[in-house]
């Protein structure tokens, strides 16, 4: 068994880990490729921090890993089946190199027994702030239209104009239509520039464009070939063009797009009425385990 922190070129090899984490059980199915790869290439992640990642291998093969979410204080605890009695070690070493000033959490599947023993033994509570995985059957297709005066559009940030598509962002995540104060934003954030994310499929990429070409609505599903699931990040909508079925509509058009190309199941973090409507059931429930540097 050996232990290292992160590096550049273990990048396949933590997708691989938890591709193989997801495979048969999917208690950590909060955890997977496709949220990793979107906080790793995230413009808000710091990638100078990503070093501080811990992997755990058995003949060069990843089989644990502690990983910060996106910013240090939340983070992923895992470790494949056959290698649980490492849940402990990589808890002890997310909680010395992950915390931030007040702490850390880990969100613990509901029923799993030795990783919340093994949390609380560390000093680790449940914590109030928890999070609900839905799933999606995508045995048949569904049916996905617009409203007249709108088209889907794929969209790769490539080729699509990146400004263009965080501008549809911060107006879809409700941070305003002031353009000037996003222009402040953007050159604050995004001042790395694009990057690339390597499993990006632009086919499950979709826009919802009004009359005069501007973005409304937009779903990423994240899938590969071979896997039996996709899973959803983001989905928004521009205030002005809500409550026209958009939001429905690009998800529906992206799920069906990963369903013809494999896909059996769909996955997303949330526990909001819009997912239910669209067929989306609760399937994990995950209680943060949390632990202060003021208890410690």
């Amino acid at each position: 068994m050996e232990f290292r922190r992160y590096k550049d070129e273990d990048y396949d090899a933590v997708c691989d880990f938890l591709i193989s984490l997801n495979d048969r059980n999917r208690d950590h199915i909060n955890w997977n490729w496709a949220r990793f790869e979107w906080m790793y290439e995230h413009p808000m992640t710091d990638k100078s921090a990503l070093p501080s990642i811990g992997l755990w291998l058995d003949d060069s093969r990843v089989v644990g890993a502690a990983i910060y979410d996106m910013y240090f204080g939340e983070a992923f605890c895992g470790a494949l089946a056959g290698y649980g009695r490492l849940y402990p070690e990589i808890l002890s070493y997310a909680w010395r190199e992950l915390k931030d000033d007040d702490g850390l959490g880990v969100a613990i599947c509901d029923g799993c027994a030795a990783e919340t023993q093994a949390a609380e033994t560390l000093g680790f509570a449940p914590d109030e702030q928890t999070e609900t995985v839905m799933k999606l059957s995508l045995d048949k297709p569904v049916s996905a239209w617009l409203p007249a005066g709108y088209h889907f559009r794929e969209l790769d940030p490539a080729k699509d104009g990146y400004r263009d598509i965080q501008w549809l962002f911060w107006q879809g995540f409700d941070h305003g239509d002031d353009k000037a104060e996003f222009e402040k934003d953007f050159a604050k954030t995004m001042k790395a520039g694009l990057r690339d994310r390597k499993h990006f499929d632009a086919r499950f990429s979709i826009a919802a464009v009004d009359a005069a070409g501007e973005n409304a609505a937009y779903c990423c599903v994240w899938y590969q070939e071979g896997l039996d699931y996709a899973y959803v990040e983001p989905v928004c909508t521009v205030p002005a063009h809500r409550n026209k079925g958009l939001g429905r509509a690009v998800v529906l058009e992206a799920l069906n797009r990963a369903r013809q190309s494999g896909a059996r199941e769909a996955y997303v973090i949330s526990e909001m009425p819009f997912y239910e409507k669209l067929g989306f059931r609760r399937d994990r429930h995950y209680t943060f385990y949390r632990k202060t540097v003021r208890d410690a």
